[in-house]
């Protein structure tokens, strides 16, 4: 497994980190089974774990603090996330702060984030949706230098919303911002114009989310395809999404060099960016640890390669379906 340096932080992470969402939200889930992934992803030098309150209301961030209690003698970085108050995923353009994130609500689901994960100090903490009209507020930033000073957050991140990478870049230049968390694959190409050169810029961590693009990169995904309806694709793969998905998918299939699974090349696209300090497939089975893992050995993408999947960028733009 190979390390990079995240951000200002200076954190050695590891450049395959462990996505969590797939532990609720999500059909199939064995805890006996998400555990024994947990420990070999460990084992394979798996340091970087990302999950939110949201994810289970708090099971989520149980799962990890039980897996750090296992492994006492080594860092695992736990990044974790504060639902929105209002309960939207994503927040909308008039969405105001207050009802949002107020400041006594910051506070209020940071302890309940430490005592799901049984530590101390959060390594990273997220606000799980954003709204960069909120850039300039003191409310938020007053209340994370509190928690800040008082020890119990280390560093403080955005998950940017669906599809709007451009969505916290004045945020960022406030300073106060350590890490942004951003959907980065094959076909979310769109970070590369303003979010990756400010974070360069500014030294600041980056976190690609959704690798797989919810499936579609893994190749395995049909226009027949069908997800129970409690689970979270079947109200994002709406026929509209999963015919275009699959259609992208199968051309992008017509370039995958001999020997090269769909997620294989999906994970190496992503690691060939220096940008890109971690990204959090979920793995909630055996088989995807051992997949997933091996991406990482340090070898990059052919310059004809990474020039041939260009063409592959999709620029997609929030729609009712797509939160």
């Amino acid at each position: 497994m190979q390390n990079r340096r995240f951000g200002r932080s200076g954190w050695q992470i590891s450049e395959i980190g462990y996505g969590m969402w797939g532990l609720a939200g999500w059909t199939g889930s064995d805890r006996k089974e998400t555990d024994d992934s947990l420990n070999l992803a460990v084992e394979s030098g798996v340091n970087f774990f990302d999950t939110a309150w949201g994810y289970g209301e708090g099971l989520s961030e149980q799962i990890l603090g039980d897996l750090i209690k296992r492994y006492p003698d080594r860092k695992l970085y736990a990044a974790t996330k504060i639902p929105p108050k209002n309960r939207q995923w994503p927040s909308r353009a008039d969405s105001s702060l207050k009802e949002v994130f107020p400041a006594d609500y910051i506070v209020e689901y940071t302890e309940k984030s430490l005592k799901n994960l049984g530590t101390d100090s959060i390594d990273l903490l997220q606000f799980h949706v954003w709204e960069d009209a909120w850039a300039q507020e003191d409310e938020w930033k007053e209340a994370i230098q509190k928690l800040t000073k008082e020890g119990k957050v280390e560093r403080w991140g955005i998950s940017i919303n669906r599809w709007e990478p451009n969505n916290a870049l004045e945020t960022l230049k406030t300073g106060f911002i350590d890490a942004v968390q951003v959907i980065y694959n094959v076909f979310d190409q769109a970070p590369e114009d303003n979010l990756f050169p400010l974070c360069r810029k500014m030294d600041i961590g980056v976190i690609a989310r959704v690798p797989f693009d919810e499936g579609t990169l893994t190749g395995t995904l049909t226009k027949e395809t069908t997800f129970p309806a409690d689970d979270w694709r079947s109200t994002y793969f709406v026929p509209e999404n999963l015919n275009a998905s699959v259609d992208h998918a199968e051309a992008l299939r017509a370039d995958l060099p001999e020997g090269m699974t769909m997620p294989d090349l999906a994970l190496r696209f992503i690691l060939n960016n220096p940008d890109v300090h971690t990204t959090i497939p979920g793995m909630r089975k055996l088989p995807h640890v051992k997949s997933n893992v091996t991406a990482s050995d340090g070898e990059r993408l052919s310059a004809d390669l990474a020039e041939t999947l260009k063409k592959h960028r999709w620029d997609r733009f929030p729609t009712k379906w797509s939160q």
